[in-house]
């Protein structure tokens, strides 16, 4: 099994995926009309994908705070990744909320039509371009300073 530090970048794509895709869905459904709230077979599928969004967002930020506690114990400064860490925290907590919201529209068959829908696909590429910034200071943890990939420089 590999060490639990390494469990933050195999999660971590998946809400990066998720989230894509449920924008792509949503501006689809937007561009022909289809209802994104209620229980119809478009909003169900949409609801699914928020709600594993939300929960593989939550997962990843939980194993990016066990990847931070060994990078540090390992040498690497804390102020590096302070940026990724409160980016990630903040898009853990936006998608996990959005997952709930979607989950009570879908529950509660709530309609949603019109400005409505233009509103969700909004949100939803708000969070893509979020995870976009979050995933580029993750990146530059790992390429510039070798985060939990590389041996600490001192």
């Amino acid at each position: 099994m590999p060490p639990i530090e390494q469990f933050h970048p195999m999660v971590l794509h998946f809400p990066i995926v998720l989230i894509m895709i449920l924008a792509v869905h949503d501006l689809y459904g937007l561009w022909r009309g289809l209802p994104l709230g209620g229980r119809g077979t478009y909003a169900t599928v949409a609801m699914a994908i928020a709600v594993a969004a939300g929960a593989s967002a939550l997962l990843a930020a939980g194993f990016g705070d066990v990847a931070l506690d060994t990078a540090v114990d390992r040498g690497f400064q804390d102020g590096l990744a302070e940026m990724h860490e409160d980016l990630g925290t903040t898009a853990a907590t936006l998608f996990a909320i959005w997952a709930v919201l979607r989950a009570f529209i879908w529950w509660r068959r709530i309609a949603i039509s019109g400005w409505k829908s233009s509103l969700v696909v909004v949100v939803d590429i708000s969070l893509v371009l979020l995870v976009i910034v979050v995933a580029y200071f993750g990146g530059q943890l790992v390429y510039e300073y070798g985060v939990n990939v590389a041996p600490v420089m001192k």
